[in-house]
């Protein structure tokens, strides 16, 4: 394999792990913020339940 096409595919295999990592935090985001939806900080008050 030439150096040229090795580094193309380092490239886009380390690109597709980033795109992979980001995908995978907003997902774990969203499913937090739905899990318990009354929890959620509004403009600096406290929780709506203290077990939040």
């Amino acid at each position: 394999m030439r150096p040229a096409v090795q580094k193309r595919l380092a490239g886009g295999a380390a690109l597709a792990a980033v795109l992979l990592f980001l995908a995978a935090n907003a997902h774990l985001l969203t499913v937090a913020l739905r899990s318990q939806p009354d929890c959620r900080e509004t403009a600096g008050a406290m929780p709506a339940r203290r077990s939040c």
